[in-house]
């Protein structure tokens, strides 16, 4: 399908050139500024209505698709396109850039207009690294995101923001590295950058190992998986609050993505091979790190401890799938898997922004994101504890919140494969709802800890607005996630008959 209006474009370049006109702006007309980063976001996210009523979900094929070439040289196109896997996660781009503006309006004081401009700016960047179709195009948006969250971190970040940020910048361009190296070779293989050239190259099993690992690489640091995992808490802690939102929400299922662009159609034979190390690295993420999450006192670091663990149920509901294609010879059993994948990536989007949107609420207020300071919230905060409640329900996995979905899949999933996998992995429900209950039992419930906390002011229109919206979100799929699933099936089914077809036939032995 493509569009009358170039919409991908304008997704991309629209918060970017937003960005630019905030800048000019400048911190003189602040409030000016900040109204036109609400105005440019609140733009983007009305082009995901035509993009999202116009999408066919009957069909694999890319749609909205435009191309230009771009480096002729070396047959690089600008090239975008959409696909079941792409759409939800622009959308969830676009809603959670509307909310960051919003929970940040009245917070930050330090040059307000540079801190809206980068995150519009890193808005545009992560629509682009999901409507790239072009790999090197791809490549130069997945870097490019990393300048505005440097920033973000380095500038309005905590006390130790210069280390985490360079850790943050370290680990996911180190990382990153390998992915280019791998795009070389395959550009020297084939003369081609185009993704669905990439994804039919013919490959030996021993290219294909070697291209998994520089994959593998560069999105596990993204996710991030047990053992590249450490830069996240740091990050996390030290990050403003939309900063925070925006790394658990977009950013970190950049590298899901990742796998479900590059690791599984280009490497298949490889991919399956070694399905047993990612499966592994998962079942060690939603279960060690969940013991890791039960030891914090600070809520921030806790929160992205969950997070590791609760992403770990995406690369095993990926390479789950084939475990289940060897057991059944059937692609339709492994469906679920990737599915579940998916659902849980939009899931914790909302999710996790919701978690780091009330600590947040929090630490405006008493200025602390340790656990021992508060307690009895509640009792002053009424509205704030209903909110904060119901979304360590969702991250607990409770049944009817967006939470339960993508994880039941996964395990579902996996019990299809191995029952004793599939205990393991359900081992994060209880844990889930240790760390996060016990969370909720010292901040939300008990007596009134100290004067700060009996002098907290309840919810203002503004924080209403950002954890209203979200908990809709988590509500809405917990109880209707049909549309999510939908809108990717045939994405999943022609990625499932793409992988379950050897790249090794015909090659000689």
């Amino acid at each position: 399908m493509s569009a009358d209006w170039p919409l991908l474009s304008l997704l991309v370049w629209l918060p970017i050139a937003g960005a630019v006109a905030v800048l000019v702006a400048g911190d003189r007309n602040a409030g000016a500024a900040k109204w036109l980063a609400l105005l440019v976001s609140l733009a983007t996210l009305a082009l995901c209505l035509p993009l999202w009523s116009n999408f066919d979900s009957s069909t694999s094929a890319m749609q909205f698709v435009e191309r230009t070439p771009w480096i002729t040289s070396f047959a690089v196109d600008y090239h975008l396109g959409i696909d079941g896997f792409s759409l939800p996660l622009i959308v969830l781009t676009c809603i959670v850039t509307v909310l960051v503006l919003i929970a940040g309006w009245e917070v930050i004081e330090y040059k307000p207009s540079q801190y809206v401009a980068a995150f519009l700016a890193l808005a545009g960047l992560m629509n682009g690294v999901f409507a790239a179709q072009d790999a090197l195009l791809f490549y130069v948006f997945f870097e490019g995101m990393l300048i505005p969250m440097f920033i973000i971190i380095g500038v309005w970040g905590g006390p130790r923001r210069v280390y985490a940020t360079m850790k943050f910048f370290l680990y996911t361009f180190l990382g990153s590295v390998f992915m280019l190296l791998g795009l070389i070779y395959l550009y020297l293989k084939g003369q081609s950058f185009q993704l669905a050239d990439l994804q039919t190259m013919s490959l030996s099993m021993s290219e294909q190992t070697w291209l998994f690992f520089a994959f593998l690489l560069a999105f596990a640091v993204k996710i991030p998986m047990w053992p590249v995992h450490t830069w996240l808490p740091d990050a996390h802690v030290e990050a403003p609050t939309g900063g925070s939102m925006v790394l658990a929400a977009v950013m970190l299922k950049i590298g899901g993505y990742g796998f479900l662009r590059f690791s599984l159609p280009i490497a298949p034979d490889a991919s399956a091979e070694f399905a047993w190390l990612i499966i592994a690295m998962s079942l060690i993420a939603v279960v060690y790190i969940g013991f890791v999450a039960l030891a914090q006192q600070d809520m921030k670091k806790l929160i992205a401890y969950s997070s590791i663990s609760h992403m770990g149920f995406v690369t095993l509901g990926l390479f789950i799938a084939f475990a289940l294609v060897a057991k059944s010879n059937s692609p339709d059993t492994a469906a679920l898997g990737v599915q579940g994948a998916m659902v849980q990536m939009i899931s914790h989007g909302f999710v996790s922004a919701a978690m780091f949107g009330a600590v947040g609420v929090l630490y405006d207020r008493v200025h602390s994101r340790q656990i021992a300071d508060y307690g009895g919230v509640v009792n002053t905060m009424p509205w704030f504890a209903t909110f904060m409640v119901f979304f360590a329900m969702a991250n607990c996995g409770l049944p009817g919140t967006s939470g339960f979905v993508g994880e039941f899949m996964v395990i579902l999933a996996a019990a299809k494969h191995s029952l004793g996998i599939a205990a393991l992995a359900a081992v994060t429900l209880i844990l889930g709802a240790a760390y996060t209950l016990w969370l909720v039992k010292r901040v939300i419930f008990g007596d009134v800890a100290n004067s700060q906390v009996a002098e907290l002011s309840d919810l203002n229109g503004r924080e209403w607005v950002v954890l209203g919206t979200l908990a809709f979100f988590v509500l809405f799929i917990g109880l209707w996630p049909a549309p999510v699933v939908d809108v990717m099936q045939s994405s999943v089914e022609a990625l499932l008959r793409h992988i379950t077809t050897s790249k090794l036939m015909g090659l000689p032995g």
